[in-house]
């Protein structure tokens, strides 16, 4: 089982934060050729979330909510 300090680590980590851009654009991607401005919108929160270095689930694992703080605790 994967603990709360090693998922923060890799959302942390380039990786993690690779991630969610991905994630971003996928959804980005996908709600412009479907036509759904709910989708499109939803997609610029993980891609703003990897590009600005922060993890909105960190504070719900009660870790730091900045990437670089992140990454010094973990």
């Amino acid at each position: 089982m994967i603990t709360r300090k090693q998922f923060g680590g890799f959302m942390a980590a380039p990786q993690g934060r690779g991630l969610r851009v991905g994630a971003g654009l996928a959804l980005m991607g996908w709600g412009l050729t479907h036509r759904q401005p709910a989708v499109l919108a939803l997609g610029t929160v993980p891609l703003l979330a990897g590009v600005l270095d922060v993890c909105l689930l960190a504070p719900l694992l009660r870790l730091p909510f900045r990437g670089d703080e992140l990454r010094r605790q973990t």
